[in-house]
């Protein structure tokens, strides 16, 4: 068994901001900015949860969820993530999406350690 597993998160409606990118060779700060705006949103009020991967050719998805759009559009407007997020654009990112969904509905399974 792995200690990886999908984030715990409330029964919908919640919000989903889905953030897919394809990075810039080398890490130009970008591990440390990552741990520290995963470590701010989380302090943000309405932040659920985040789930995050990145394939081997290079594509990485992390999808964050939220309250309501309130909180997105809170988390959007902080001042540091605002300065990551120009910072992304320079130096971090050869391209990136963001797209934000509502969940209606979710489930989801978990393997026992019997199975």
């Amino acid at each position: 068994m792995t200690d990886v597993a999908p984030a715990s998160l409330p029964a919908p409606p919640y919000y989903a901001v889905v953030f897919t990118a394809v990075r810039t060779a080398g890490d130009n700060g970008y591990a440390e900015a990552d741990e520290r705006m995963m470590k701010l949103a989380a302090d943000q009020p309405g932040f659920l949860g985040v789930d995050s991967a990145r394939g081997a050719n290079g594509l990485g998805v992390t999808v964050s969820y939220w309250r309501d759009e309130e909180s997105i559009a809170a988390w959007r407007n902080h001042a540091e993530h605002a300065l990551a997020r120009g910072r992304g654009r320079e130096h971090w990112y050869a391209s990136f999406a963001l797209h934000v969904a509502k969940v209606e509905r979710a489930h989801g399974f978990t393997r026992s350690a019997e199975q």
